[in-house]
C-alpha cells in the first residue's frame, strides 16, 4: 500500500518490517485463537528495533516504532477509527495502552515521525483484505537495498 501511495523509500521499508517484532515476542494463542503477545503490554513494536538499528535509519525505524501509537492517536481523532479495528486489534489495543487521552494524541502526533507512522498505520489497515494481492519479498529489494544503512 505504501509503495502504490508512492512514498519515499524509508516508508514503504518501514511498512514492510512494521510487525517483525511478533516473530520475537511470546505468544499466547489461547486468547480466542488469535495470536495476540502478552508481555509488555504487547510490545512487537519495540522488539525487532534492536536488530535493525544497526541497518536503517530513524526515518525507517521510528515510523515502526510509533505504529502502534498512531492506532492509538487515529481513535482518539477520528470517532469512527475505533469501529473500523477488528476485533483482534480491538484487543490488543486494551494490551497496547488503549485510546490515547485528548492531550496524549496532541503529544503524539507533535513527535517527529508521527505523521509517517499514522500513514503506515493507514496502509496496514487498508492491506487487511483477504485475497489481496502483495508482491513477494524479492519484488521489495531494491527498496530494502537502498534503505539500509
Amino acid at each position: 500500500m505504501a509503495e502504490r501511495a508512492g512514498a519515499a523509500p524509508e516508508l514503504v521499508t518501514a511498512s514492510l518490517l512494521h510487525n517483525i517484532g511478533h516473530l520475537l515476542a511470546v505468544r499466547d494463542t489461547n486468547i480466542d485463537d488469535s495470536p495476540i503477545t502478552t508481555d509488555l503490554g504487547d510490545g512487537h513494536q519495540y522488539f525487532a528495533l534492536p536488530f535493525l538499528r544497526s541497518l536503517f535509519s530513524d526515518a525507517v525505524l521510528e515510523p515502526v516504532r510509533l505504529h502502534v501509537n498512531a492506532k492509538r492517536y487515529l481513535c482518539q481523532a477520528e470517532s469512527a477509527y475505533w469501529n473500523s479495528l477488528t476485533d483482534a486489534s480491538k484487543k490488543s489495543l486494551q494490551l497496547q495502552g488503549g485510546v490515547y487521552s485528548g492531550n496524549e494524541a496532541e503529544e503524539f502526533i507533535g513527535q517527529p515521525y508521527a505523521y509517517e507512522a499514522v500513514l503506515l498505520r493507514r496502509w496496514d489497515d487498508q492491506s487487511k483484505v483477504p485475497g489481496l494481492p502483495t508482491p513477494d519479498i524479492h519484488h521489495f529489494r531494491r527498496v530494502l537495498e537502498a534503505c539500509a544503512a
